[in-house]
């Protein structure tokens, strides 16, 4: 049996905001659904990905930004850090993971040279969107 995650829900302060910035992200627009007042499903999808975002109105009872620890991996964060400054986003600094070889230490500056997988990270400035990613 395959279990295959397709699509999480994130609660936003602002439906139109967040669709304007995963639209600035390069994500596809798979529906934006507004049937009546109170209700409202957005779905993007990453490029490349199998699973989804959606958010909306009606949705959820969560609050805005809750959703942690949730992860969008590239293969080269660098590249995908200047792609994203190109595009306008307000990113910080490329962290790297200290020490690597446990769950211990935190995440700092500079450079991996063996650029391990899940070894970096890349903090989005807040958008007013109620999250982080």
């Amino acid at each position: 049996m395959d279990y295959k995650l397709e699509v999480i829900t994130l609660a936003v302060t602002d439906v139109d905001a967040a669709s304007a910035f995963y639209t600035s992200l390069g994500f596809n627009l798979d529906v934006d659904y507004h049937p009546r007042d109170g209700f409202r499903v957005v779905q993007f999808t990453p490029p490349g990905s199998a699973c989804s975002i959606q958010f909306g109105e009606g949705l959820s009872d969560a609050s805005p930004g809750s959703a942690r620890a949730n992860y969008l991996v590239v293969a080269d964060i660098e590249a995908a850090h200047q792609e994203l400054v190109a595009r306008g986003i307000k990113v910080g600094d490329i962290r790297h993971k200290t020490p690597i070889d446990t769950w211990a230490g935190d995440f700092a500056p500079g450079a991996d040279p063996e650029r391990r997988r899940g070894s970096s990270r890349l903090i989005r400035r807040s958008v007013g969107l109620g999250g982080s990613w």
